[in-house]
C-alpha cells in the first residue's frame, strides 16, 4: 500500500507543475497586444468630391444648377443648360502622364460636350511648389495639353471649345510642406460650362494664365 502511495504522489506533483506552466504560458499569450491596421478615410461631408480637409466652403448645400470648384466653393450655372460636369486628375511628381482612370472620366466629359455642342471646357493645370524649377517650368502646361489633346485627337472636340490655363503653383489646395499636400496640388481641374459663364475666377485675378 505504501509503495503505491509513493508512486501516486510524484505523478500528482508532475501534473500540477505542468498545469502551472500551461496557465502561465496562456496568460502571457492573452496579455499580448494585437496591432490592427489603421484605415484612413477621407470624409466628404457635403458630397461634392472635395475632401473635408481641403474643403474651403464646407457644408455646401446640394442644389440644382450648382457646381463646386476644386476648393469646394459654389459656381453658379446658367438656367438654360443642365451642366454639372467637373473633372479632376492628379499626377505623379514631375509627370504629365494621364493614368487610365482619368482617361475614362475624360471620355464622360467628351460625351457631355457632344450632347451640349456649345459647352466650353476650362482646364486649370497646377503644380506643387517642389515642381517649379527650370527643368520643369513647362510641366503645368504639359498637363493641360495632355487633357486638351486627348479630347481633340480621340473625340474630335474643337480646339475653340477647350480653354487651357497655366496656374503653376499659385493656387494650392493643400499645404506644400508635406508629401500628401503636394500630391493634391499636382493636378488638373476642369469644368464644363456654358460659353458666357464668368468662371474661371483664377483667370480674372491673374492667378492662372491662358495659353
Amino acid at each position: 500500500m505504501n509503495a503505491k502511495l509513493w508512486t501516486i504522489v510524484p505523478i500528482m506533483i508532475g501534473v500540477l507543475a505542468l498545469t502551472g506552466c500551461q496557465t502561465d504560458d496562456f496568460s502571457k499569450q492573452t496579455s499580448q497586444t494585437i496591432n490592427m491596421p489603421t484605415v484612413v478615410v477621407n470624409l466628404d461631408s457635403d458630397g461634392y468630391g472635395v475632401p473635408d480637409e481641403l474643403d474651403q466652403c464646407p457644408n455646401t448645400k446640394m442644389k440644382g444648377n450648382v457646381v463646386v470648384d476644386d476648393r469646394g466653393c459654389h459656381l453658379i450655372m446658367g438656367p438654360d443648360m443642365n451642366l454639372k460636369m467637373e473633372y479632376r486628375a492628379f499626377f505623379a511628381k514631375g509627370s504629365s502622364e494621364l493614368i487610365p482612370k482619368y482617361k475614362v472620366e475624360l471620355d464622360k466629359v467628351a460625351a457631355r460636350m457632344k450632347e451640349y455642342d456649345t459647352a466650353i471646357f476650362k482646364i486649370e493645370a497646377h503644380a506643387s511648389e517642389d515642381e517649379i524649377n527650370k527643368e520643369l517650368s513647362s510641366l503645368p502646361k504639359n498637363r493641360a495639353l495632355m487633357i486638351k489633346n486627348y479630347l481633340l485627337l480621340k473625340h474630335g472636340i474643337a480646339s475653340s471649345r477647350l480653354m487651357a490655363l497655366n496656374c503653376e503653383a499659385r493656387a494650392p489646395i493643400a499645404p506644400n510642406d508635406m508629401d500628401e499636400g503636394r500630391s493634391f496640388n499636382r493636378r488638373v481641374y476642369g469644368l464644363l460650362t456654358e460659353p458666357d459663364n464668368e468662371y474661371p475666377i483664377n483667370l480674372k485675378n491673374g492667378i492662372c494664365v491662358k495659353f
